[in-house]
This record gives C-alpha cells, structure tokens and sequence, in this order.
C-alpha cells in the first residue's frame, strides 16, 4: 500500500506541473497570437480612444506577469471571460456546447470497444492467417484515411445519394428545441420526457458522427488489443492451459485476456479523451453542436476568450483521464503497486 500511495503521489505531481504548464500555454495563446483581441471585440473601424480604454478594461496594459496572475486569480474563481461572438461568460457557452461532444465521443467510445476489442482478440488468435492480415489492413485504413474524408463520403453516400440517413445537425427541425433539456444529453433527455420519437431522430443524427469517430478509434483500440493478447498467448499459464486440454475460448477469455484488460484500461482512457479532443473535425462537417463547432467558430472569428477556455477544459481532461487511468492501473494490477 505503502509503495502504491508513493507512485501515486509521484504522479500526481507530474500531474500539478502538467496543469500548471497548460495554463501557461493557453495563457500565451490569449497573448501572443497575431490577431489583437481588442481589435477583435471592438472592430477595426473603432477610435484609438475605444481601443486604448478596452485595452484597460481587459487588462491587457499590465506586464505580462501581471496578467498571468489576473489570469491564474480568475481561473481559480471558474471565470473564463466573455465570449464576443455569444455575449455569454465562456463557462456559460461551454456548458451548453459540452454535452453534445460529450454524448458523442461516449458513444463512438462505446462502439469502437465493442467491436474493436473483439477484433483484436480474434487477429492475436489468428495470428498471421488471412483473417488476421484482413483486420490489420482495415485497421491500417482506420488509422491512414483522414476523418474529414471519412465524413464527406458518409454524407454523400448516405444522405445524398441513398437518402438514408438524416442530413447535418443534432436534431431534425420537427424536433428541434422539443425535449426540455436535463442532463445535456439529448438520446437521454428524449427519453426522460417519454418523447421516442425525438430519441429515434437523435438516434439517427447520431449513427453517422459515432460510426465515423468509432472506426478510427476501434482501430487504434484492436491493433493494441492485438499486440497485448499476442503476448498474453505466449505466457507459461496459457501453454499450461492448453496443455491440460482446456476449451479454446476458456482459455482465450478465461487465462489469457484477463491479463491484458488491465492494459487495455489505459488504452480506452487514453482513446476517450482523444474521441473528445478530436471530434473538432467531425463536428464541423456533420454541423454538430457541440465543442469542437464552438472552438472553431471562435477561432476563425479571432474570440480567444472561448478558444482558450476550450483549450484548457479539452487539457484538464486528457490530464484528469490520464490520472484516472493510471489509478486504476495500479489499484488492479499488483505488479506496480
């Protein structure tokens, strides 16, 4: 135990250094990006005498120190400023947009372990057979083909050619702003108001955004799935196993991937704060409203205030999931405690 709570803390640690050095990045993407915010939130056309009094307002006339500490003080009281574009606090906007990349990375999470878990299980089995060579290459695909391009086929297959799928969007008009919004989450809000055909619609948005963020991420989660379990098979007790004449899949399921889901642990922590951090392109092509439409709106509007919040919620995840994977690695494995 003793050994446990030393490695812990020991990454908590990195952990502190790691946030404190997020702040300071997007601290300095606030700060040092060619586009003046100032400019930004009172146009181009203003009088030097509005920019110079913004500038004050903003605090942008201290020394950079200073600033920091303005920004660290405001940070520690869960202000991220206003947003130009929304006139809304940024922790406002975000908690609205959040949700919907939540619910989809969940998902496309969910789906991709599903499926990719499997897979790999069955290509370490097969191990160099065809079956084997055929998930590796659409693993490979998974990995190589761009997810915009990805998005682009899907609609143009499914929704302009066939016509059998729903067009961009969270929600089809007929629905839209109908469920009364509880938890963010609107295939569960849907149902929380007993409205099953808002929830079919949502169903529906969902299917392509989740299939495109899940085949890219089943990818990554099969190949390490893969690699594990082929490592796994050469282990002492799998032999022995074998040797008594134990069923196969008693020995795959039972001896075999039980050592490996511990790896897999960090592998799915690892790939959900990805599905969260990379959705930003799937998001614009499928007009989702969610974080990653939000990030990029304000980007190319030159609104810093919710490009940095984004930044640093999308950070503190990837952080925050990383710790959680690590905790539990240690608590289930008793090897590194």
């Amino acid at each position: 135990m003793r050994g446990f709570l030393k490695g812990f803390s020991g990454t908590l640690g990195s952990v502190i250094v790691t946030l404190f050095g997020l702040t300071v990045v997007t601290f300095l993407i606030g700060r040092v990006m060619p586009v003046d915010p100032v400019i930004a939130a009172v146009g181009d056309n203003a009088p030097q005498s509005v920019v110079e009094q913004t500038r004050i307002a903003m605090g942008l006339d201290k020394p950079l120190p200073v600033q920091f500490a303005d920004y660290l003080w405001q940070l520690l009281h869960g202000n991220l400023g206003m947003s130009i574009l929304t006139k809304n606090p940024v922790t406002h906007d975000i908690a609205h947009y959040f949700p919907a990349t939540f619910e989809l990375a969940t998902y496309a999470l969910i789906l991709s372990m599903l499926i990719g878990v499997p897979l790999g299980v069955w290509a370490a089995v097969r191990q160099g057979s065809v079956t084997d060579q055929v998930i590796r290459i659409v693993c490979f695909a998974g990995h190589s083909i761009p997810v915009f391009l990805l998005a682009l086929i899907s609609l143009i297959v499914f929704y302009k050619a066939l016509g059998i799928a729903p067009g961009p969007g969270r929600q089809g008009i007929i629905y839209d702003g109908m469920v009364p919004v509880k938890t963010g989450l609107l295939t569960i809000d849907s149902l929380l108001a007993g409205d099953t055909g808002a929830f079919w619609d949502a169903v529906a948005h969902l299917t392509q955004p989740v299939c495109i963020l899940a085949y890219f991420s089943m990818a990554y989660v099969a190949r390490m799935t893969r690699a594990f379990m082929i490592d796994a098979l050469k282990g002492e007790f799998v032999i022995t196993a074998r040797a008594k004449g134990l069923p196969l899949r008693s020995v795959i399921w039972s001896h075999a991937f039980p050592t490996v889901a511990v790896q897999l642990v960090t592998v799915l922590a690892l790939t959900y704060a990805g599905l969260l951090e990379g959705a930003v392109v799937t998001e614009t092509v499928f007009a989702w409203p969610g974080l990653g439409q939000y990030l990029t709106t304000a980007l190319l509007n030159a609104d810093m205030n919710p490009v940095v919040g984004a930044t640093l919620l999308i950070g503190v995840i990837y952080v925050g999931l990383n710790l959680f994977a690590d905790l539990l690695y240690r608590l289930l494995d008793p090897r590194v405690r």
